[in-house]
């Protein structure tokens, strides 16, 4: 059995959530790997970040979002609302806040020691229902979907841009 691994940079934009069409990068890995048979896992070391695997929608919002895209977020604010005020969500508590604000890099977390920085509970519990992860066939050293099938990168979090990163991982034979 073979292991085959990699790392792509994804930029998130901040304000709304973030998606990224990975699967021209999945079925990269896939070739790179040679692996014939088994499969690949897409994963997202971030807390406020997802992979999932979903239809190519053909249709696009203003703001070039999938309709698909668009609808899972309605659907997510029903569920979970938009953090927006400290009284809405426990997260962050006091602790968080002191634990955060004693990190080397705090000002990148807490910008002018600004607390409502740090108002991404919603992030945290749409990425948790959404997942983490998305396993995928690896199929005659092809991606195993259909050709409507593709694979996101979501980042939930609103409250900055940022780099993220995602892990594709081949195993097989």
């Amino acid at each position: 059995m073979a292991v085959y691994k990699e790392t792509i940079m994804l930029k998130s934009h901040g304000g709304t959530p973030t998606y990224v069409n990975i699967t021209p990068q999945v079925r990269e890995a896939i070739e790179k790997s040679g692996i014939k048979n088994g499969i690949c896992v897409a994963i997202s070391p971030h807390t406020t970040c997802s992979v999932f695997f979903e239809e190519f929608v053909h249709d696009y919002n203003e703001a070039g979002d999938e309709f698909l895209q668009e609808d899972l977020n309605d659907v997510l604010k029903k569920i979970i609302p938009d953090h927006v005020n400290a009284d809405q969500y426990n997260y962050p508590g006091e602790e968080h806040y002191k634990a955060v604000e004693s990190w080397p890099d705090a000002a990148t977390y807490l910008p002018n020691g600004d607390r409502t920085a740090l108002f991404n509970g919603d992030a945290h519990l749409r990425s948790t229902l959404v997942g983490s992860s998305a396993t995928l066939e690896v199929d005659d050293g092809k991606l195993g979907v259909g050709p409507t099938g593709y694979v996101y990168f979501v980042d939930f979090d609103r409250t900055r841009e940022r780099t993220r990163k995602c892990k594709i991982i081949v195993i097989g034979e």
